[in-house]
């Protein structure tokens, strides 16, 4: 499985595509929304010949979604979220004017995902792991063959995901961080929802909110 990192919007949020050699593509919390870069998207997979067959999202933070209804409509998938953070989506419309993003298209969901889920491409199978303390819905995706994690806002390289908006909770977080990522395997690359990849085994030596 190939890994492929766009960082869009003013949060600069990771925006992941995943693919494998069937070039079946899937496209995981989609922040672009500037047309600038949702045409970045858009060209890099048509130059790549890939055919977008899923649309997830780790959690419904509004930097993680502003891009879920032009990736639905543009590649006609639906939108798959866990339904513990159905209430955190809908709630993005009432203040993204607030931060900025006035032309916000709400995209619900039309698939729920939950722990022990495997969601499945190309030659590909990513299993859902339920990791809540950022948002009470977080997933994250792992692929235990490639030895990758599509982590969202739960673990950072030397940081974690906040806890201080509606839902987020620490002792959660630190919970979810320990049973369900730190009991992968330590050369595991963890992708996050901003800044660089790390892995499970650098996290659990280095990272300050977990020693």
């Amino acid at each position: 499985m190939e890994v492929t990192r766009f960082t869009f919007n003013p949060f600069q949020e990771n925006t992941y595509l995943l693919h494998d050699a069937t070039n079946e593509c899937v496209i995981v919390d989609p922040g672009c929304y500037e047309p600038e870069e949702r045409q970045q998207l858009k060209k890099h997979i048509a130059e790549n010949n890939l055919k977008v067959v899923r649309l997830l999202n780790t959690h419904c933070h509004i930097d993680h979604v502003l891009g879920n209804q032009f990736i639905a409509d543009t590649y006609k998938v639906g939108l798959e979220i866990h339904a513990e953070d159905e209430q955190v989506l809908r709630a993005v419309p009432t203040y993204a004017p607030a931060y900025g993003f006035p032309m916000y298209a709400e995209a619900l969901p039309e698939k729920y995902l939950k722990e022990g889920d495997t969601v499945k491409f190309g030659n590909t199978e990513l299993q859902v792991l339920f990791a809540p303390g950022h948002a009470p819905g977080h997933v994250v995706f792992y692929s235990e063959p490639d030895k990758v994690v599509i982590g969202g806002d739960v673990l950072f390289r030397q940081s974690i995901g906040r806890t201080d908006l509606p839902g987020g909770d620490f002792d959660t977080l630190l919970q979810s961080i320990k049973t369900k990522l730190f009991t992968l395997p330590d050369e595991v690359t963890v992708y996050p929802g901003h800044g660089p990849e790390t892995t499970i085994g650098y996290e659990k030596k280095h990272n300050p909110f977990l020693q």
